[in-house]
């Protein structure tokens, strides 16, 4: 019983607390402060004190001594992503939005497969979206809207069936929206606003029987909207105004009252309710805001 009582004091004690958490490992610890150094950490909103433990650092999660969690949502990160992001193999959540980041993703981003979230929306980043994207497997979120993207949307983004929300609004992507999104039948929010995306809509959309909302608005998409509309009956918001459509009959099966939003070019159309116009800027989708904001 003494011995019990003595164990129960030391991990009640900070020094036990402490041992429970454990400290991280160097190489975990020198990639977030190359993250720091790289964004100009020292201007950060709330900065790190790198001379104390890394849990206590602001936005950083450590589990069983593992970094597991990375938030630091507009803190004033300016600068670009370091390379070494990739040896933080335990990250399940990244969430660097509403900042001033820029430069390309790091290729070693597809390396961390524990990932179920990838926040970087708000931010000034450009070039190419990474073709090994379909590795993070555990996937639920990849939120890139409003940044400087160009090319393709990889096709591998249909190997992640997990994932419920995409949205890659008001960037620069060209090319086709890939049949392979058809693949992604947990997907609840799909947001492809604001691109120069082109081609037909793939009649796979129509197995996305989970979608509640569809933002294709602001594009150069053409051809017939699919009649596979139709089997999106939990759609409740749909814009597809702004682009190229020969004919909107697809949309004659969908029900008008599942919608609370509903946005087309073609004003003869069922249902013409509740429209709700949102401004032509590159702010369209901030609704996605970050739930710790003001941690």
């Amino acid at each position: 019983m003494i011995r019990l009582a003595i164990f129960f004091i030391f991990l009640m004690s900070p020094l036990g607390q402490v041992s429970a958490n454990a400290e991280v490992s160097e190489k975990e610890k020198d990639a977030l402060i190359d993250l720091y150094n790289s964004t100009n950490g020292s201007q950060w909103s709330t900065s790190w004190d790198l001379e104390a433990p890394v849990q206590t650092w602001k936005g950083v999660e450590v589990k069983d001594g593992h970094v597991v969690g990375i938030k630091l949502f507009m803190n004033n990160l300016d600068g670009t992503l370091p390379e070494s992001i990739g040896r933080l193999k335990y990250l399940t959540n990244l969430n660097l939005a509403f900042n001033s980041i820029t430069g390309v993703l790091p290729k070693d981003i597809v390396k961390l497969e524990n990932l179920k979230e990838i926040r970087l929306e708000m931010n000034r980043i450009k070039g190419s979206l990474p073709e090994g994207i379909g590795r993070l497997s555990e996937l639920e979120v990849f939120s890139m809207f409003n940044n400087f993207l160009t090319g393709p949307i990889p096709e591998s983004f249909g190997e992640l069936k997990n994932l419920k929300e995409l949205n890659l609004s008001s960037n620069n992507l060209k090319g086709i929206i890939p049949k392979a999104i058809g693949n992604l039948t947990q997907l609840e929010t799909l947001g492809l606003f604001e691109n120069n995306l082109e081609g037909t809509i793939p009649q796979e959309i129509g197995n996305l029987g989970n979608l509640k909302e569809l933002v294709l608005a602001n594009n150069q998409l053409g051809g017939e909207i699919p009649a596979e509309f139709g089997q999106l009956t939990s759609l409740q918001i749909l814009q597809l105004q702004n682009n190229r459509f020969d004919s909107y009959t697809g949309l004659q099966a969908m029900d008008a009252k599942q919608f609370l939003v509903f946005d087309s070019d073609n004003k003869d159309l069922a249902p013409r309710f509740n429209e709700i116009h949102f401004e032509r800027t590159r702010m369209a989708d901030t609704k996605f805001e970050d739930e710790n904001e003001n941690e």
